[in-house]
Parts: C-alpha cells; sequence; structure tokens
C-alpha cells in the first residue's frame, strides 16, 4: 500500500534555480522545445488523456530536452511515468495526491509542484511541504472544467500570507498579457500561463511582452504608485 498523504514525513527537493516568473504550462513537445530555446527555464508538459499512445515517449523527450537545456520540467499527474524517465519535477493536483507515492517522489529527489483551489487544500499542501505551490484558478479559464469559482486576485493575496514566504507560489488559471501585472502585484513569484503561449501567433513577442511585466521593477515600480 502507498504512503497516505497524511502521514508522509519527507522532504521534497528544493528548486535551485527558483520556479519564475513565468511558467508555461503546455502538451505539445515541440513547442516546449521552442520554449527551452527561447530561453524559459520552467515548463510542465500535462497531457489529460491518459490513453495518448505516446505518453510515455512523450514524457521521456520532454525529460531529456529538460536535461540538455539545464532546465527545470515537470510533468503533470503521470508520477509513476516521471519518476521512470528521471524527471526533475512533478506536479499533482488535489485527487491526484490520493493515489501517488509521494514517499517515492521524495526519495527519488524529485520536485513536487500541488495545485490548490482553496483555503482547505492550501492548508493540505503545506502540511506535506512541497517544493512549490500553485494557487488558481484566478479568472474564468476554458481550458478545464473546474469545480470551483475563480478566485480573483484579492483571494490569491490572502492566500499568499497564509503562505508567508515558505515555499515558491505560483498563479494559474485564465491568466494572459491583459492580467498578469495585476497577478503579478499581488506578491506571487510565477505565472502559469496555457492559452497565452500555446495560442501565441508571435512566441517571442509574447515571451518578451511577460517579462517586461514580470520583473521585480515593475513590481516595485507600481507600489511606489500606489
Amino acid at each position: 500500500m502507498k504512503p497516505s498523504m497524511f502521514n508522509c514525513r519527507v522532504s521534497f527537493a528544493r528548486m535551485e534555480e527558483g520556479i519564475g516568473p513565468l511558467y508555461p504550462v503546455v502538451d505539445d513537445i515541440v513547442l516546449l522545445q521552442r520554449l527551452l530555446a527561447l530561453g524559459v527555464r520552467t515548463i510542465q508538459l500535462r497531457i489529460k488523456d491518459p490513453n495518448e499512445p505516446d505518453l510515455d515517449a512523450m514524457i521521456e523527450e520532454a525529460v531529456a530536452s529538460g536535461k540538455t537545456a539545464k532546465a527545470q520540467i515537470f510533468i503533470n499527474d503521470h508520477w509513476e511515468k516521471a519518476l521512470a524517465a528521471g524527471a526533475y519535477g512533478i506536479h499533482l493536483g488535489q485527487d491526484d495526491l490520493k493515489d501517488a507515492d509521494l514517499e517515492a517522489i521524495a526519495q527519488a529527489g524529485v520536485r513536487l509542484g500541488i495545485s490548490t483551489r482553496t483555503a482547505q487544500e492550501l492548508d493540505l499542501a503545506l502540511s506535506i511541504a512541497p517544493s512549490y505551490l500553485a494557487i488558481g484558478h484566478i479568472f474564468p479559464t476554458p481550458t478545464k472544467v473546474m469545480p470551483t469559482p475563480p478566485q480573483g486576485t484579492e483571494q490569491l493575496a490572502k492566500h499568499l500570507k497564509t503562505v508567508d514566504g515558505r515555499f515558491p507560489t505560483v498563479a494559474i488559471g485564465g491568466i494572459d498579457l491583459s492580467v498578469a501585472s495585476e497577478v503579478w502585484q499581488t506578491g506571487v513569484d510565477a505565472i502559469a500561463v496555457v492559452r497565452a503561449v500555446t495560442e501565441s501567433g508571435d512566441l517571442p513577442s509574447t515571451l518578451q511582452s511577460f517579462s517586461r511585466i514580470l520583473t521585480e521593477e515593475a513590481r516595485h515600480e507600481h507600489s511606489a504608485s500606489v
């Protein structure tokens, strides 16, 4: 029987390079490799279909590409395959936590990111002490069906106070260039984006625009003006 997440007493590896500020979530290896070539250093491969015929190969190629680029590649959900491929990190949702062998993940030195949607889920994730915490969804998003309403930046800021800098934090859900600055001003460590990169018609320009927004200087300038 796998160790329960409630009695897991292991320590997850830290992220040496930090997590942010931009954290794309993609389901395509070619796009992942393009992002790496453009300098992005933290990316999540999220393949939701467990019956994807090329799943093993995609995970292996993502892991290998990350190692070549010395980047931080997280594999969503498929923790056993990620461990077998020697992944840098694994990202799990709340439901996935129930079945994952957290001790095996920790003992392998693999980083763990956990999704949270409510204050209760955040408290549970904090008790597990992962490598980072994802907080969402911040705005409405069509990329997946969500069981909870959007949280907005005010609730995000409250969650960040609960975390109190103990772990890196990622905001996710419906975030694009039009709202990135608003999210960034909450003090979150990284912003996860999906459609903003998967639907971009000019990926280098999109990344440059995010880079201008997601700087400490931009955050400080905003704070000084309010």
